[in-house]
């Protein structure tokens, strides 16, 4: 009895390399994540707005005329440290790859660029599950960003 129970205090206690929400990430194929992470950002978002602005810069030959679709996500930060508080989303048409996902400390601010095809997921998604945002930087340079729900029961 006397050796169980410190096995039993050990399997009790959370993993430190383990970060919260890691059953959204996917499998580790090529190893990327082997180490823990340096930071986690997990935000559970509470509201959310759509900002389809346009610009013309006309000092530009031709004029070049823009029409950026971005959503803007608020929520509270859930993992141990987390400062973030919001999450900007940009939408990108044209380009043949995206821009990596930046945290910025300062402003307490993710930004995440998608192609313009998962805009309709993602408002299905905020309207009507709960949405949480992650954010892991990895000692390697490895960074994974993501918006997941929680598990959902099938109806």
């Amino acid at each position: 009895m006397r050796a169980i129970l410190p096995l039993l205090l050990l399997l009790s206690m959370p993993l430190a390399a383990a970060p919260l929400h890691g059953q959204f990430l996917p499998p580790d194929d090529l190893g990327v994540r082997k180490e823990a992470a340096d930071s986690q950002q997990l935000l559970q978002v509470t509201s959310y707005s759509v900002v389809i602005g346009n610009q013309r810069q006309s000092n530009q030959q031709p004029i070049p005329v823009t029409s950026p679709l971005i959503l803007r996500l608020k929520g509270k930060p859930l993992s141990k440290g987390a400062t973030i508080n919001q999450v900007l989303i940009s939408f990108d048409a044209e380009s043949k790859s995206l821009k990596k996902p930046v945290f910025d400390d300062k402003s307490k601010t993710l930004t995440l660029n998608y192609p313009l095809a998962q805009y309709r997921v993602m408002l299905d998604l905020l309207r009507n599950d709960t949405v949480y945002v992650q954010f892991l930087s990895y000692p390697n340079g490895h960074i994974w960003a993501d918006l997941h729900t929680g598990s959902v029961r099938a109806r």
